[in-house]
């Protein structure tokens, strides 16, 4: 993207944006909390509310993650997803497994989220995890910023 059509996108989150990326989180969350991997998950929303779900898992964590990226990307240039009764995505959210660095420059276990809406700029986010595989253990941050992202649509 040049620095001009950046310069045309429009700041911050929609409210709509905003929902599907925290139920996507909450997905996310929930997976861990139970024990269980968590894949790169995508969904895609288009104009009149459809959401198509896609998990990314049979290659190594950075292939998911281009794969999950490479999919939403097409299925803007291809107007949707016809099987998923998804029209043109307008919107979208990333969920993955990742770490964040803290101040001594030690990792942490997060969830990484990326979310954008077409005209809007694209961001990404993240919560800190303890993952117990014990759902009465399971700890996890409230999400915060991490900054702006590459759009995908």
């Amino acid at each position: 993207m040049t620095d001009s059509a950046a310069d045309q996108l429009r700041e911050g989150v929609s409210a709509k944006t905003d929902e599907l990326a925290s139920q996507l989180l909450g997905k996310a969350l929930d997976v861990l909390a139970v024990g269980e991997e968590l894949d790169v998950l995508l969904a895609v929303q288009d104009e009149a509310g459809t959401v198509g779900s896609y998990e990314f898992a049979d290659d190594g964590p950075e292939e998911c993650l281009e794969g999950a990226r490479r999919r939403a990307r097409e299925l803007s240039r291809e107007h949707g997803d016809k099987a998923a009764k998804l029209a043109d995505p307008l919107r979208y959210a990333l969920a993955y497994r990742g770490a964040i660095a803290d101040e001594k420059g030690a990792y942490q276990d997060a969830v990484l989220l990326e979310f954008g809406e077409r005209g809007w700029r694209s961001y990404s986010a993240f919560s800190l995890v303890d993952v117990t595989g014990d759902e009465d253990t399971f700890g996890w941050t409230e999400p915060q910023p991490a900054g702006e992202v590459e759009p995908l649509l």
